[in-house]
């Protein structure tokens, strides 16, 4: 792969074994892991493609200690990249060679639940499932729902406000959290937000959320809790081709129906995921839309009558609802299982564009031609309804040939995500993935703006460097000590 890393700072690095000792007289020997195998396990994140060995990693277990560890790393000008469970596919999480990784695993406790007012406060170290269950048995449940949930910790979701499959009704991150508590780069720690709708001043907190660990480290969280609905069923479209299930989800919400989720699969997709998941998918479809509608047995079948009609326009392969609980369970377990079923038969880049729908059958032949022209299969996976695309590019990591195609065809798909209206990420963020496109989707001036809110929250520029911001705009900015 192409993408330049910082350099090291060399002053930092001679001081290693000083850092590590004030680090463990800080946290504890037991929360230090400074051996080179215990680093190794933290060199990377879901961006396998780059790696790069942290000076130490910290793991805390209380929001006092991480900020005790900012006080010292900024009194010492180290470096740190925050870390949750480290699955972020855009190298959100990767570490430097002369950075502290401070990492919120330990921190995973549900704090307070208060199903009246529909919250729960909970350690960002938790992961997303984990409230959803700590919840259920009251009838409730956290909405957003990566497909990675089973792993990902709040931490990250809230650093790349990450959505999921059913965020097309129930909202991203961002919409579903009403408090923070977050730790500065010099230790003072902040409450956003808290309990009530509406914070008074500015939205700090919607600053916060999306700020991919440049402004500070979460360590708790006040999130809504939202009651189940009565009942909910998947139902199957299968076209003949991507424009003819693109276009069908552009007519679905053009119609005013919200359904909880609209996911697509191609056909390369279908093949694997049927494979791992035997869901029952329709392996003579180019196309397949996943739609789930939720409500009373009666609200559902009148909505799955109404999408079926929709659909008949763009002449389907296959229309099946599904028959129950267990057959809904084995559909989402394929759509959920995705990621890791494509991984199974070969390496993949997996980017994250968003276009306006009535542009999706366009970009969808816009892709295919990309991969085609740099001699390189796709597979699409992705979240129809919100136009958040996840084309999965396969080639083969050991080849830096294919690999530096399979980046270069990357670039393409988002660079024409932006070209018809849409932007670079939907729910993964920016990371290293998408730093050298920001010049794509914004001017200098705009990311000069940006830049300056960073500084106010991180005059040093010492959380998560060379991330975001084009390496050669943070130089200009005089901020080349960060980078």
């Amino acid at each position: 792969m192409t993408l330049q890393m910082p350099q090291p700072d060399r002053v930092t690095l001679n001081r290693s074994e000083d850092i590590i000792a004030d680090l463990k007289r800080i946290a504890g020997e037991e929360a230090v892991i400074a051996d080179e195998d215990g680093r190794r396990t933290f060199e990377t994140d879901g961006l396998t493609a780059y790696r790069a060995m942290p000076l130490a990693v910290v793991l805390p277990d209380t929001t006092d200690l991480v900020a005790e560890v900012l006080r010292y790393c900024h009194r010492e000008r180290i470096k740190v990249v925050a870390r949750g469970a480290g699955t972020s596919l855009c190298g959100g999480a990767l570490p430097l060679e002369d950075a502290v990784v401070v990492g919120v695993s330990r921190m995973n406790k549900v704090l307070e639940i208060d199903y009246n007012s529909r919250i729960a406060r909970v350690e960002s170290g938790i992961t997303n499932l984990a409230i959803s269950n700590a919840v259920s048995g009251e009838g409730f449940f956290y909405a957003p729902d990566p497909s990675s949930q089973l792993a990902c910790t709040l931490a990250g979701n809230l650093a790349m406000n990450s959505g999921g499959a059913h965020c097309l009704k129930y909202g991203v991150t961002t919409n579903n959290v009403l408090g923070a508590k977050v730790v500065l780069i010099d230790g003072e720690i902040l409450e956003l937000g808290g309990p009530h709708l509406d914070a008074e001043g500015y939205d700090l907190l919607g600053l916060m959320i999306g700020s991919e660990g440049q402004f500070g480290i979460i360590t708790e969280a006040t999130v809504r809790i939202l009651r189940a609905a009565e009942g909910a069923r998947p139902m199957l479209l299968g076209f003949a081709s991507s424009e003819a299930a693109g276009a069908c989800v552009s007519a679905i919400i053009a119609t005013g129906i919200i359904p909880v989720a609209i996911e697509f699969m191609d056909r390369p997709a279908i093949e694997v995921c049927e494979s791992f998941a035997k869901a029952g998918y329709p392996m003579d479809a180019e196309a397949l839309l996943i739609v789930e509608v939720e409500g009373s047995e009666e609200e559902i079948n009148d909505r799955l009558a109404q999408i079926s009609c929709i659909a008949a326009a763009y002449n389907p392969t296959t229309i099946q609802v599904s028959s129950g609980a267990t057959q809904s369970a084995k559909i989402w377990k394929g759509r959920k299982s995705a990621f890791g079923a494509i991984g199974r038969i070969s390496d993949y880049y997996c980017m994250d564009g968003t276009i306006p729908l009535s542009r999706l059958p366009e970009v969808l032949r816009g892709i295919s031609d990309i991969c085609s022209a740099h001699q390189l299969r796709v597979a699409n996976i992705f979240h129809a309804g919100d136009g958040n695309l996840h084309p999965l590019i396969l080639y083969d990591a050991n080849d830096p040939t294919s690999a530096e195609r399979a980046e270069l065809a990357g670039a393409e798909i988002l660079s024409l995500c932006v070209e018809v209206g849409g932007c670079l990420t939907g729910e993964h963020g920016v990371g290293i993935e998408k730093r050298d496109l920001m010049l794509k989707q914004f001017s200098e001036t705009e990311l000069s703006l940006q830049m300056q809110i960073k500084s106010v929250f991180d005059p040093e520029w010492l959380l998560n460097p060379g991330k975001v911001f084009p390496l050669h705009l943070t130089v200009d900015a005089g901020t080349s000590n960060a980078a």
